[in-house]
């Protein structure tokens, strides 16, 4: 009994302070953001079918990743903008050629890197940035196209764009 009358007493205390506790991760976005904007990215590259590419994939996945819906850029709460910086195309995984033959390539990787930032229109302050998000992938050279490697790129752009946002919410 006396254990059960101690253990009330440490907890009464914390009941009858009001503890403000929640199990809310984060406060990413902040309440008053309820929608955004996802504007085309500029495109520095020569790639033109990447912005399209990458628009439509930050549509599908961000406002529903962040709890928020989309807007037209001039009533949204927040809008997403940025720049395609850099499309590669590289053969990391190849095989040398013996005694004057053509080396061989077994694997080609497409990297695309892009500067994002999410703006909140309420306060016109930067909620998010990052400089380098950069995303990579793989197409076997023989039995795929880039476009293999390219959607994967997006799609793990993506998610890194609503992870860091994410983070910061």
């Amino acid at each position: 009994m006396k254990r059960g009358a101690r253990g009330l007493v440490i907890l009464l205390p914390l009941l009858l302070s009001g503890c403000l506790y929640s199990f809310k991760a984060g406060s990413f976005p902040p309440p008053y953001i309820k929608t955004v904007a996802i504007e085309p990215f500029d495109n520095e590259t020569t790639r033109f079918e990447l912005t399209g590419e990458l628009y439509d994939q930050l549509l599908k996945r961000l406002p529903s990743a962040l709890g928020i819906r989309t807007a037209g850029a001039d009533v949204a709460d927040a809008v997403v903008k940025g720049t395609i910086v850099r499309y590669d195309v590289a053969a990391p995984n190849y095989r040398a050629g013996a005694a004057g033959q053509a080396a061989q390539v077994l694997q080609r990787q497409v990297t695309i890197s892009v500067k994002v930032q999410i703006i909140d229109q309420v306060n016109n302050v930067v909620l998010w940035e990052d400089t380098g998000v950069v995303a990579q992938g793989q197409f076997a050279d023989a039995t795929e196209t880039e476009d293999v490697g390219r959607t994967q790129a997006i799609t793990t752009l993506v998610q890194k764009i609503v992870d860091g946002a994410q983070s910061n919410w």
